[in-house]
């Protein structure tokens, strides 16, 4: 695809500036280093740069020059398998902000698979054979017993119970549970 685009642009070029050119009256044509020249000379114009780069801003294009490259893909199973691959996506993934992009781009991928395994059967079995482990039921009756848990669950707990939003909830339940209780004292004493 990319030899194509290759060959095509120049001659979409050469055919745009031979329809402007003005006819010879000798009758002698242009060689092929004349033209070529010429060609080269039109793409290192302001106008032949500005031209390429409309042409590259199409999406369509920008697809088919990535996707479809083996030599692209290629070169990417090289770079993250070498160690010089290996150290940029080390220092890639200490940026949180590309942490977080790269993670955020891949959620939907993630969510999908997570949710495919869950209706796999053996899947489903292996996970239920871990949580009954009995080293990691230990295990998680250490951390819920510990003091930094039970420290951290503390400070969740009064956050929420500063929150705003909570407040309000609260207050809106304590007030139907003080008209639920108003309507059935009513109710009872009416009956009476």
């Amino acid at each position: 695809m990319l030899k194509a685009i290759q060959f095509l642009i120049p001659v979409f070029l050469l055919s745009f500036i031979s329809g402007c050119a003005p006819v010879e009256t000798s009758g002698e044509e242009m060689d092929y280093d004349a033209t070529k020249k010429m060609v080269v000379d039109i793409l290192k114009t302001d106008d032949g740069k500005k031209a390429i780069q409309e042409i590259m801003k199409d999406d369509g294009m920008k697809q088919n020059l990535i996707m479809e490259q083996t030599v692209v893909s290629d070169t990417i199973k090289e770079t993250l398998v070498s160690e010089k691959g290996k150290e940029f996506w080390k220092t890639a993934f200490e940026d949180p902000k590309f942490a977080e992009s790269y993670a955020k781009s891949l959620k939907s991928e993630h969510e999908k698979m997570i949710k495919e395994l869950m209706k796999d059967p053996e899947y489903r079995s292996m996970l239920v054979d871990v949580l009954k482990d009995p080293e990691l039921e230990k295990e998680m009756i250490t951390l819920l017993k510990s003091n930094e848990y039970r420290k951290q669950m503390q400070t969740v707990i009064t956050e929420t119970f500063e929150s705003p939003l909570f407040k309000a909830k609260l207050q809106d339940l304590i007030i139907q549970a003080s008209d639920d209780i108003s309507k059935k004292q009513e109710k009872k004493e009416e009956e009476k």
